[in-house]
This record gives structure tokens, C-alpha cells and sequence, in this order.
């Protein structure tokens, strides 16, 4: 499954790659309301946690589906702005009808069904239900925060902007300040690597969840569902995100230019997330009880394939077939002894296949 971009007509020039605080702001917020996705940021949400004031907090919570599970499309700028009150003054830019679609159908970044058939829930009764459902499977707190939406929305406007301008004096603003040099170096790295090496070679090194087709038309990107957008004349908006890690976030819906976060380590201007057909390579490669047994024996130490199927009572040819397949997956490397081919088990690639799981599980 896919979502997949139509770029044939975007031109060099439109491949836009910048930081955007607000997006950053929006991973911050799914940290602290989502903090099991991320382990490693474990010591910064218990920071931020013991230092915010606790109803600060729970304001995040009744509005938890703008930034948990999914992520609304108007926190993903197409255009970054350099400060957060310039994407923050873009977002009340918008009319009244897009901002509520944007807040309450939150699924184009996310795994729930985007309705591309439905209005604006201020206007359409099945948008409305649908909003309303959503809503209610979470709680009653958030059920409110719709219903406030629907019947107020410039109150509710205004509240939005006030918590999100809360979070930035709160735990954002400082952190930020600290991220953005990172990020908008990595920003330039793939700029600039889009410009000498091409889009195919850009988009490898952004994420092995990300490709083309081969006439390099469309951008492919592996998510849990279906879908399809144009890129157009409007461009692709690329924006860099080290909070956002392991989540690779694409905004597809209808009136929303296309726009990518993907995640980089900070300090570092690759992302480490490994594609979806390699860990379900390894896990094939592992559901056999002789490779298995083979495993267990090459993590002890080399063994040829001699060896192998003497300890394990097979025939040498049954044991290269599965170390062939073992060698595919990454777990293992041969070299040359003399006129002996020995083989070793890479535990390493073995620790990670859990981490790898869950990222891509993720993502």
C-alpha cells in the first residue's frame, strides 16, 4: 500500500526543502500525547511532563486526535515560514470551512480512511457525523472539543492558536531554537542533492520508504493505505523533522499541496527508518526452524557449510539453500579461508530487526 505523487510537471525549482516550527511544534505535541511510539525521547517527555503547567497538558488531550494518531494537513506547511507566528498567521488565513476539515477529518497524514466524497463538516451532515464519530470513539472530552468546533468556530480558532502559542512559551521555544540549525542543514543536503544526483538518488537517501516510478514521474511512498495526489505547478514542500522520528508523514488530501516530513537524527542528515520489504524479507527468512538452527549455530562462531550440515544432519546442498536465503535477508557474510567459504551470523543486524519493526510499523 501506497500514496503515491504525481510530479511529472514540477520542475527543479519547486522541490522546496525547509524546517518548519510548526510542523515541529505538532511532532512536540504528539510526543507528549503519544509518548510509546517514541522510547527514545522517553527522558525529554518526562522533562517536559514535570515542567508544564499539568492544564496545559490536558488542553493538548481534549483536542488528542489533531496531533496523536493522526496529523492535520494545515500543521505540514506547504510554504514554511521562518518564524511560528508567520505559519501561525497562515493558517488563520484559512476560511472557516477548510480549518474545520482540517481539524476534525485529520487523515491525510495518518491511517485512518481519508473521505475525499465529503464537504466541509460545517456544511456536510455525512462530514459532520463522521467528525462526530470520530470524536466520540475517543472520549467525551473530545466529543466537546468537535461540538465547540462546529458551533463556534472562530472562538475555537482563536483557542488553537492560543495553545499552540502556550506550547511554544511552554517547552517549544527553546527547543526549537536548538533543532533548527540541524535541520535546516539536512534541508540543504538533500536540496543540494537533488540538483547533482537527481530525484531517484534524493529520495533514497531521504527514506527507503520513499521511491519513484521508473520514469521518475511519481513519488512513491509506503504508508498503510491507498492513495493519489498531483503535485502540479504548486510543487512538493520536503520538511525535515527530528521529533518526528520514526513517522513519515504525508499530507494528500484535496485543496492541500503535497508535503513530505520525513524523519532525520539530529546530528545526523539521514533518516535510519529500514524499508517495509527488507523486514518482511528477514522475518521470512527467519520463520524456518533449519534456519533457525542454522542461525544458532553461525552466532556462536564461522562455520562452512560442511560443518553446518554435519552438526545438523543435512545434506550440504539443503544447508546452501538456506544460507543463501539467510544472506539475502543481511544476516549473514561469507569470506574465503584457503579453499573454505566460511559463514557469519551478523548479530547486529539481528538486535535491530525488533527497532526496525516497530519503526516501519510506525512510520
Amino acid at each position: 500500500m501506497s500514496v503515491s505523487i504525481d510530479v511529472s510537471r514540477v520542475g527543479t525549482e519547486d522541490y522546496r526543502f525547509s524546517p518548519s516550527p510548526l510542523a515541529e511544534l505538532a511532532s512536540a505535541i504528539h510526543l507528549l500525547v503519544e509518548p510509546a511510539h517514541h522510547p527514545a525521547q522517553q527522558g525529554w517527555v518526562a522533562a517536559v511532563a514535570a515542567s508544564t503547567e499539568p492544564h496545559l497538558l490536558e488542553r493538548l488531550i481534549d483536542a488528542d486526535f489533531l496531533w496523536r494518531t493522526s496529523r492535520a494537513d494545515m500543521f505540514l506547511p506547504a510554504h514554511p515560514g521562518t518564524e511560528l507566528a508567520d505559519e501561525l498567521d497562515a493558517v488563520d488565513a484559512l476560511d472557516d470551512e477548510l480549518w474545520v476539515s482540517a481539524a476534525l477529518l485529520t487523515s491525510s497524514c495518518g491511517t485512518l480512511p481519508l473521505h475525499r466524497e465529503l464537504g466541509s463538516p460545517l456544511v456536510d451532515a455525512r462530514a459532520r457525523e463522521v467528525a462526530r464519530e470520530r470524536a466520540l470513539a475517543r472520549g467525551p472530552r473530545q466529543l466537546a472539543f468537535v461540538d465547540f468546533v462546529l458551533s463556534d468556530p472562530p472562538r475555537a480558532r482563536a483557542m488553537m492558536r492560543q495553545l499552540l502559542e502556550d506550547c511554544d512559551s511552554a517547552f517549544f521555544g527553546e527547543l526549537w531554537r536548538r533543532l533548527r540549525p540541524a535541520l535546516a542543514a539536512d534541508a540543504r543536503v538533500k536540496h543540494d542533492l537533488l540538483a547533482t544526483a537527481g530525484l531517484p538518488r534524493m529520495l533514497e537517501v531521504l527514506s527507503p520508504a520513499v521511491t519513484t516510478d521508473k520514469a521518475a514521474t511519481r513519488i512513491v511512498v509506503d504508508k498503510l493505505q491507498d492513495a493519489s495526489t498531483t503535485a502540479g505547478e504548486a510543487g512538493i514542500t520536503f520538511l525535515p523533522s527530528v521529533l518526528g522520528h520514526p513517522h513519515l508523514l504525508v499530507v494528500h488530501a484535496p485543496k492541500w499541496s503535497p508535503v513530505i516530513q520525513y524523519p532525520v537524527t539530529a546530528g545526523d542528515t539521514s533518516a535510519s527508518t529500514t524499508a517495509i520489504d527488507v523486514i518482511e524479507q528477514r522475518l521470512h527468512a527467519l520463520d524456518n526452524p533449519i534456519r533457525l538452527r542454522l542461525a544458532r549455530s553461525l552466532i556462536r562462531g564461522p562455520h562452512t557449510t560442511a560443518d553446518l550440515a554435519e552438526a545438523w544432519h543435512l545434506s550440504a546442498p539443503e544447508v546452501s539453500r538456506h544460507l543463501a536465503i539467510l544472506r539475502e535477508a543481511g544476516f549473514i557474510t561469507s569470506s574465503r579461508r584457503g579453499r573454505y567459504v566460511v559463514y557469519t551470523f551478523d548479530a547486529i543486524v539481528a538486535a535491530r530487526l525488533g527497532q526496525d519493526m516497530i519503526e516501519a510499523l510506525l512510520r
